[in-house]
């Protein structure tokens, strides 16, 4: 049997694998310690709850999709624009070709499922999702101070509306199994229609021309099951 000290660490990321496989609701404590390697006594000594555990599988997820957001190189307001697009995308683009298919959003999907369910885990996920669309709307305010915004653009509005096209692409191509391709340049095409003309198009074009044709290889500090943090 694995080590008990990494025993926290494999039931959060086999939780988080086995919800995106099919769903929070389908998955028992029973099974998850089964597929983890740990004893039912070691889940209920880090998790008093399964709910308790949602809340870890949300942090996990939370901590990929930031690290990834941060990881970007881009310098100007514009690219840094584009930048989120491009991560979404990757992220996306790493899941499909772990499970073979667009499996969505995990935040998304824990919304949709347990968000008139489990009011205290759906006030934790809302507070990871706010906490990330301050992040996107950092760039835009960024963006906007820089001039590289439209006249009358709004950039907390316009991170809360990527922030809400990307869940509705994503949920799309989850549901009529679509693949996750399309759904970095739609963010892209959205982004422009913000931004000043001479600077969209060409940042637009480059950030397209970046994107690999076919799917990464999986990076474990991309995909969703990096170490916990304490």
């Amino acid at each position: 049997m694995p080590r008990t000290s990494d025993a926290r660490e494999r039931i959060v990321s086999t939780a988080a694998r086995l919800f995106l496989e099919r769903s929070y609701q389908a998955v028992g404590v029973d099974e998850l310690c089964q597929s983890a390697d740990v004893r039912k006594g070691s889940f209920y000594h880090y998790f008093s709850s399964k709910s308790e555990l949602g809340k870890a599988v949300i942090d996990l997820h939370a901590h990929a999709f930031n690290k990834q957001l941060s990881g970007s190189v881009a310098t100007t307001p514009t690219e840094k624009l584009h930048a989120i697009p491009d991560a979404i995308g990757a992220i996306q683009s790493v899941l499909e070709a772990q499970f073979g298919r667009a499996v969505g959003c995990p935040f998304g999907n824990f919304a949709a499922e347990l968000s008139t369910t489990d009011d205290d885990l759906r006030r934790h996920l809302a507070d990871r999702l706010a906490a990330m669309e301050r992040h996107l709307a950092a760039v835009c305010h960024d963006a906007a101070a820089a001039g590289a915004l439209r006249a009358g653009t709004d950039p907390d509005r316009l991170a809360h509306a990527l922030l809400a096209q990307y869940q509705g692409i994503i949920l799309l191509a989850k549901l009529n199994d679509s693949g996750v391709s399309a759904l970095a340049p739609a963010l892209h095409d959205f982004i422009d229609g913000y931004v000043v003309d001479g600077s969209a198009s060409a940042v637009s074009q480059r950030a397209r021309a970046a994107q690999a044709p076919a799917a990464p290889e999986p990076d474990p500090d991309a995909t969703p099951h990096p170490s916990p943090q304490e």
